[in-house]
């Protein structure tokens, strides 16, 4: 272990942990510990909402299992990424000032407090509950993997140490901090991805002797590495296009980026904030991956995808500069996983302890529920992600897939369409995650396309079928 290398990631740990105490004050001395813990006072800026927007959405599967991929398909994946420069562009001015004002009003401090009051059906909170928890337990074990991953490859620590050091160090001041510490440690994080990012490009663009001579170096080991299709030429144009809705429009649909929608403070935040996260979206997305394409010719013969950005900022940095720009992965990760524990601990205690279990707990309660499930489901966690897959970009991917297709039409045509009702958003998340499961395990990639597209398709002709068929049907007695 080369302590010029670990010494920057300490630094950067302590300075989380004096962020997230820090926030446990505010949540401390906070009137309403619900709606500080949850979604920090809804008192951020634009620059605070947009690096949240992009810490959160820029995850292991970005820095870590992202360029990985890159580095064995080529050129052709590094295109297919950029669909997600839509990301925080297409989420707020979808949701915009009418999801937070709605939100307001409603008093929402979950995207499943907002499902809950638009549609007033207590399937609705189950179902959407289900979805959150399922879905997101397989991305969170994939940000998991991907910090190990991380640790293990600048300490020499066996995977299972790394894992255990990953998991403390995440859960103390999630646990502690709550929403806030989560929001102001993303401000941190997203800074340093993004420089970063430019440090380490450069450095891989000088050791490979320039840009011509890289490409050159790929195209004679592969024409097909330079290409639009990939090293094996499986990157059909149905395919890549077919990524605009699982990274790009159908973000929307993903309940860890729409809880952000509700936590700015004016219209002039969430407008700064769409070009500050679009701009910063835009240019981590194509670095991160351009670094793994050009990874190949400095360091070829790596053997695990997800080992390509520790082991090529080791070869082409020095070493405490390797340490300083891996604090930008570790940062990626990190903010996915409190927003996720966060989110999940909000779906267990808000939406089904206090909804349906124990409406009249008192603050104190409510307290230790919030602390004691956030650390329980960090603990489940770190069980799941001992036995890790070789690219966690695909656990990331089939959470992101099935969170869409459950949540994008209730919540969108739940804003917009004042015709849509409980049928029809119950109709469409059952069909949407039913569906979505089945294709994912026996019609994968079914017409040349990715799997969610269908589902999503699928849900939505469902959620308008079936809200026209029973709009005029009074069925309040059977309270769906």
């Amino acid at each position: 272990m080369s302590w010029q290398v670990f010494t920057p990631l300490i630094t950067f740990l302590v300075l989380i942990f004096v962020i997230g105490f820090w926030a446990s004050k505010q949540v401390n001395t906070s009137n309403s510990f619900l709606q500080e813990y949850f979604l920090g006072g809804r008192e951020f800026g634009g620059f605070i909402l947009a690096m949240t927007m992009i810490a959160t959405y820029g995850s292991a599967s970005s820095f870590i299992g992202g360029p990985g991929i890159a580095y064995t398909q080529g050129l052709g994946w590094v295109l297919l990424a950029m669909s997600q420069v839509v990301t925080g562009y297409f989420v707020l001015m979808v949701l915009g000032k009418k999801f937070a004002i709605t939100a307001r009003r409603y008093n929402t401090v979950t995207l499943t407090d907002f499902l809950k009051e638009r549609y007033k059906s207590k399937w609705v909170v189950f179902l959407s509950s289900f979805s959150i928890i399922v879905f997101l337990f397989s991305s969170m074990a994939a940000q998991w993997v991907g910090g190990a991953r991380l640790i293990e490859s600048l300490t020499g620590l066996s995977y299972l140490s790394a894992l255990f050091i990953f998991a403390v160090s995440v859960l103390v001041y999630v646990v502690v901090g709550g929403f806030r510490a989560v929001a102001l440690t993303d401000a941190v994080q997203g800074t340093i991805m993004f420089i970063g990012t430019l440090i380490l490009l450069i450095g891989v663009i000088i050791a490979g002797g320039g840009i011509p001579n890289i490409i050159k170096d790929l195209a004679a080991e592969n024409p097909n590495l330079i290409s639009p299709f990939g090293f094996d030429r499986g990157l059909s144009p149905s395919y890549v296009s077919s990524f605009w809705i699982l990274v790009g429009v159908g973000v929307v649909g993903l309940p860890q980026i729409t809880v952000r929608a509700m936590s700015y403070n004016t219209s002039k935040a969430m407008h700064r904030a769409i070009i500050i996260g679009t701009v910063v979206v835009g240019f981590i997305m194509l670095g991160m991956h351009l670094i793994g394409v050009f990874a190949r010719p400095v360091l070829p013969g790596i053997d695990i995808g997800d080992k390509v950005m520790p082991l090529i900022a080791l070869k082409v940095l020095p070493p405490w500069l390797a340490g300083v720009v891996l604090a930008a992965p570790m940062a990626a990760i990190m903010s996915t996983v409190n927003a996720l524990l966060i989110l999940i601990s909000s779906a267990v205690v808000k939406d089904v302890y206090i909804n349906y279990i124990k409406p009249s707990a008192d603050e104190d309660t409510i307290k230790k529920m919030s602390f004691g499930v956030t650390a329980i489901l960090g603990i489940l966690v770190f069980l799941m992600a001992l036995s890790p897959p070789d690219l966690i970009i695909w656990l990331n991917l089939f959470s992101f897939g099935g969170l869409e297709a459950a949540f994008i039409w209730p919540v969108v045509l739940g804003l917009y369409w004042e015709r849509g009702n409980k049928y029809g958003a119950i109709s469409s998340m059952l069909v949407g995650i039913g569906s979505y499961i089945i294709f994912h395990m026996y019609f994968p990639n079914l017409f040349g396309i990715h799997t969610v597209v269908l589902p999503v398709l699928l849900s939505f002709i469902s959620f308008i079928s079936v809200s026209l068929l029973t709009n005029n049907y009074s069925l309040e007695k059977v309270n769906i």
